[in-house]
């Protein structure tokens, strides 16, 4: 009861300081939003992304400080080698909200500012929205599985946004990250697809596909990430409350085949064969990976 309590008790201290924290940097963020609004030149533009991004890495300092305010044993392992000024696409198994958090404590300032696929709907969203489009993240426009049966085309229609996207990075550094499973792991969701994994769900490679369409030359590297929290606690009240005691990461490199830096994804079947391929080795590894960690950690 009483650590209930104390827990608690934590877990409020902790979600105001992160509110204070947000306090603090998003005026910060909207202001220098504003002044890249003010004049539409691209150089002008750039200049202001620029400051946003070293916002909002100070504003992700800030948070990490925080959440290591809790007994965390973090084993990382794979960072070697990364680089700020590179270019990387980062593929990550998903299981809540607190995997956003693990991802930009451990790459912070270590590669490009980290970027991921929106729904568009959330373009206007009120008092985010602004601050998404500012950050330079790409937005995706999302059909239903009935919709794109009814009307196909629509398939075409939503990865050309994706490559558009993705084209306005072209010649600067930037780390794209996508959950290619599509959704958070649930053993409800694993059973319903019948996946041949054990511990992820099939991955959706549309978004890698053309992203690596539009800039695949310009990525340095595919990062691979496989979080597992060794105890099972994976919600963001858990992070809070200091119910997660240990987070294990690991990254692995992958360099892009050449034979998937050209090509159609919707109109070559070899090509989107050769990459399902690609991406259901990585999978089989990750698989077996997250299989090994659970079992050595059992013994620490």
């Amino acid at each position: 009861m009483l650590l209930n309590l104390y827990r608690s008790g934590t877990g409020c201290v902790a979600f105001a300081l992160l509110f204070l924290n947000a306090a603090f940097w998003v005026p910060v963020l909207y202001v220098a939003a504003f002044f890249k609004i003010l004049i539409p030149v691209r150089s002008w533009r750039r200049l202001w992304s620029s400051v946003l991004v070293k916002v909002s890495e100070a504003w992700i300092s800030g948070n990490s400080l925080i959440f290591n305010l809790q007994p965390i044993d973090w084993d990382i392992k794979g960072l070697e080698g990364l680089q700020p000024k590179a270019s990387y696409f980062i593929i990550c198994n998903h299981q809540s909200w607190v995997d956003i958090f693990v991802l930009q404590h451990i790459f912070n300032r270590k590669i490009p500012f980290l970027r991921f696929f929106l729904k568009k709907q959330l373009l206007y969203f009120p008092g985010f929205g602004l601050g998404f489009w500012a950050l330079d993240f790409p937005f995706m426009k999302r059909y239903s599985t009935k919709k794109l049966m009814a009307n196909p085309e629509l398939r075409a229609k939503d990865m050309e946004s994706t490559r558009k996207s993705c084209e306005r990075f072209k010649g600067v550094p930037v780390s794209i990250l996508s959950f290619i499973e599509g959704t958070r792991y649930r053993p409800e969701k694993h059973k319903k697809q019948q996946s041949p994994y054990r511990h992820l769900l099939k991955p959706k490679i549309g978004g890698l596909a053309f992203s690596l369409e539009a800039m695949g030359e310009q990525f340095s590297a595919v990062l691979d990430v496989t979080i597992v929290f060794p105890l099972g606690a994976t919600q963001f009240w858990d992070l809070l409350t200091g119910r997660i005691h240990r987070i294990v990461v690991r990254v692995s490199q992958y360099g892009v085949p050449k034979e998937l830096l050209q090509g159609c994804y919707l109109n070559d079947p070899v090509y989107r064969q050769q990459m399902k391929e690609w991406v259901a080795e990585i999978w089989e590894g990750k698989d077996k990976l997250i299989e090994q960690l659970n079992q050595t950690q059992e013994t620490v």
